[in-house]
């Protein structure tokens, strides 16, 4: 196996949402005996987290809004909206989450490691530029490709998670160093991620959505892949690939409603390891999952096939709805996909 630089913020999670929240400590110690089941032995290289600092949060984020959550949090607390929860612990644990990535990317700029792995809460996909929703507060994975674009290079961010990374999007939505895909369930939370939505007018293609239907099984996320997103990788050309790692499209989740199994991430993350220009340009993120034993699985079998290891898991998942999302993706970008 290769080398896997992994961080995780499991042991210093001071992040409480309270009881009965499906966003919840329990995940990251899921995630981590997900790792912990891969086995890697020599293979993993654990990363020492770190605070992310206010100027590489800026990159991502409005100075005002960060500087109003560090207070709202200090304060005590409270509800950002019905879903999302602040504890007087979210800040210090979210500047670790956001500070893992790019702890990670350090490594792997070293040369250290062929790949990385941020285990982290709480989850940053839905947070925009101004605004934290739908369990996230700092947006990881953007605060990690901006660093990355601010340096010259060209990002592709593939998110996998069953609901639309909107603030991804959003924080992204005009500029062309980044390319931003997701596969997520519709209708679903945020409601956004038609596949209409293409990028802003000075990046006119740089966003590819995928919103599959109730029951969408992993061949249509991997046709996506193949048919329209592998052509557009090649005219892209990044020179790093960011994955918002999501597992709620696993069919045991209780907040979704896609039927994947853990054997569609290995096929997924084998894909997205493709598009790399080379090892040691590929980070996966954490974002969403609630059922704990999925969770727990499909961690494993991404460490796993990010190492280059040897999988043994559930089948794959085939013959579900969704093909022609496929298709509709495919005529508002104009790739042509034989179908």
């Amino acid at each position: 196996m290769v080398p896997l630089a992994v961080a995780s913020t499991g042991a210093v999670d001071d992040h409480d949402t309270g009881r009965g929240h499906p966003e919840r400590t329990d995940r990251l110690v899921a995630a981590v005996a997900g790792l912990r089941d891969a086995a890697l032995g020599d293979a993993l290289l654990e990363v020492t987290p770190r605070a992310a600092t206010s100027s590489e949060l800026e990159r991502a984020h409005d100075a005002h809004y960060l500087r109003a959550l560090e207070e709202f949090a200090t304060s005590g607390g409270g509800h950002l909206d019905p879903d999302t929860v602040v504890s007087p612990g979210s800040w210090a644990t979210a500047l670790l989450a956001a500070g893992s990535g790019l702890a990670v990317l350090d490594v792997l700029r070293a040369g250290e490691a062929d790949a990385g792995l941020v285990l982290v809460r709480p989850p940053g996909h839905h947070a925009t530029r101004t605004r934290g929703q739908g369990f996230c507060l700092i947006n990881n994975i953007a605060v990690a490709a901006a660093a990355l674009a601010s340096d010259g290079e060209r990002v592709l961010i593939v998110d996998w998670d069953v609901h639309h990374g909107n603030g991804t999007q959003d924080i992204f939505w005009n500029d062309p160093r980044v390319l931003y895909v997701s596969t997520h369930q519709s209708p679903a939370y945020p409601g956004t991620g038609s596949a209409l939505e293409a990028g802003g007018p000075d990046a006119v293609g740089s966003t590819i959505n995928f919103p599959l239907p109730p029951g969408a099984t992993g061949d249509v996320a991997r046709a996506a892949l193949d048919d329209v997103v592998a052509p557009a990788v090649e005219r892209f050309s990044p020179t790093w690939v960011l994955v918002s790692a999501g597992y709620d499209a696993h069919r045991a989740d209780p907040l979704a409603d896609l039927e994947w199994s853990a054997g569609d991430y290995v096929g997924l993350t084998q894909r997205v390891a493709a598009f790399a220009p080379r090892p040691g340009r590929l980070v996966a993120f954490l974002e969403g999952g609630y059922d704990l034993e999925a969770l727990r699985e499909c961690v494993r079998v991404t460490a796993k096939t990010l190492a280059g290891g040897t999988i043994e898991t559930e089948a794959p998942t085939v013959g579900g709805p969704g093909r022609h999302v496929v298709a509709e993706t495919a005529r508002v970008h104009h790739t042509p996909t034989g179908n």
